[in-house]
């Protein structure tokens, strides 16, 4: 017969029942139950070590890759396969300013790392990732260097002389090189990120320099000889205002190429300074009313883009209408009245008052407000005649009574006092 043995199994049974024990016989045999062959085996401390010397050690100045396992404040370990985690030290990490280690690194990250050190007696393994990072940014920056191809950087810092950027390894650029036209302000290029040029390489001395100017420089001949082939007069184009003088503005129309926008064509009515009308920025609409290739010039108008409002003059002024306006110069001959913009009219000398005036600033000044009538319209020759005089109460003519002549009379009783003796004396006396 068959040996049993009792073993005793709980049973759960419905929720409302109490538990029951049964008795159950188990054969025995020699199958291991479930829960000894689910137990680990034992394996011996020989054949651990064994296992970690198997383990390919790492070798110094080479790069490997591993797997971040802890990040602590000041270290962060990794596992590249070796018998203990590899230690990347704070001044290893390459951490912006700024930056925390939690910052640039998560659990589970594969990084590429650099082997500074094994100690082969403690099992300890220092790591750089900075010098791994700048092991890859040489390659790439050789290879880029090589094909004559840019490179995108983010600006980090403004230093004695230009900027610094952030390749993995530090890259500089001399002031000079940042833009195709002087810069007073470097501080606006720090966080941007831009395009360079690698104009100067060497790994050694470990110097990157770089340039924007140069990249500027390219883009604005293409531009350039694009523009001069394709744009035509009379085009109206989109521009942005560079730069301002006393005589006009520079328009960048595309690429950096600019026309010239000059002062008397900025406006339909007389402007005294550029900025009056446009700023530094302003993004305009201008008309090409000249190029020259030859000396690669562009002229350019803005008042063409607006409405010539002499084309509806009629529409706001009749003669006889009474108008106001400020006087914006005067001449021997009268003074010009500003009534809008792009709309002057001219009282004569001789409509500035009823009386004589020898000198236009003997009744008006530049800046005055005035009030005056129109005379004349005339339209098709944009002139408005206007009188200050019409609107001045003409005044009284004092009519002279003429007072009569006086006639003198000789008195009727006047005596005759001159004699024949006084006559004819000498005559007698000769005799």
């Amino acid at each position: 017969m068959s040996e049993f043995t009792e073993e005793k199994v709980v049973v759960n049974g419905p929720a409302d029942q109490n538990e029951t024990i049964q008795e159950v016989e188990v054969p025995e045999t020699g199958v291991e139950t479930n829960a000894e062959a689910d137990a680990p085996s034992e394996v011996s401390h020989e054949e651990v070590m064994q296992e970690y010397s198997d383990m390919p050690t790492p070798v110094p100045n080479t790069v490997v890759t591993g797997k971040v396992v802890q990040i602590g404040t000041d270290e962060v370990l990794v596992d590249i396969g070796y018998k203990s985690e590899g230690r990347i030290p704070l001044n290893e990490m390459g951490l912006k300013p700024n930056q925390e280690p939690k910052d640039a690194f998560t659990l589970e990250q594969e990084v590429d790392v650099w082997v500074l050190k094994v100690d082969d007696a403690e099992g300890n393994v220092v790591l750089s990732k900075r010098r791994a990072d700048a092991q890859k940014a040489w390659a790439q920056l050789e290879q880029l260097h090589a094909e004559g191809k840019p490179i995108t950087a983010e600006v980090t810092q403004v230093v004695k002389g230009g900027l610094l950027v952030d390749l993995g390894v530090r890259g500089f650029i001399p002031a000079s090189h940042i833009s195709r036209n002087y810069v007073d302000d470097l501080e606006k290029y720090v966080g941007q990120t831009l395009e360079f040029k690698i104009i100067e390489l060497d790994r050694q001395k470990n110097n990157v320099v770089l340039s924007r100017k140069e990249l500027l420089e390219e883009e604005y001949q293409k531009a350039k000889e694009e523009i001069f082939n394709t744009l035509e007069e009379n085009a109206i184009v989109d521009g942005v205002v560079r730069r301002i003088t006393d005589f006009g503005a520079f328009v960048d129309i595309g690429g950096g190429v600019e026309g010239l926008l000059h002062v008397s064509e900025m406006a339909h009515s007389r402007v005294k300074h550029p900025s009056d009308v446009v700023s530094e920025g302003d993004k305009i609409k201008v008309m090409v009313l000249g190029i020259d290739k030859e000396s690669e010039r562009i002229s350019l108008g803005l008042k063409q883009t607006l409405p010539d409002p002499w084309d509806t003059i009629e529409e706001r002024y009749q003669v006889g209408d009474k108008v106001k306006g400020v006087v914006t110069r005067t001449v021997d001959f009268g003074a010009f009245v500003k009534l809008e913009d792009g709309v002057e009219g001219l009282i004569h000398i001789s409509q500035l008052s009823h009386r004589h005036v020898a000198k236009t600033e003997d009744v008006v000044s530049a800046g005055d407000e005035v009030e005056a009538k129109i005379i004349s319209l005339d339209p098709e020759a944009k002139r408005i005649g206007l009188s200050i005089r019409e609107l001045e109460p003409k005044p009284e003519v004092k009519k002279e009574v003429k007072k009569p002549e006086k006639v003198e009379e000789k008195p009727e009783d006047e005596e005759l006092t001159t004699t024949l003796g006084d006559m004819f004396g000498d005559l007698f006396k000769n005799q």
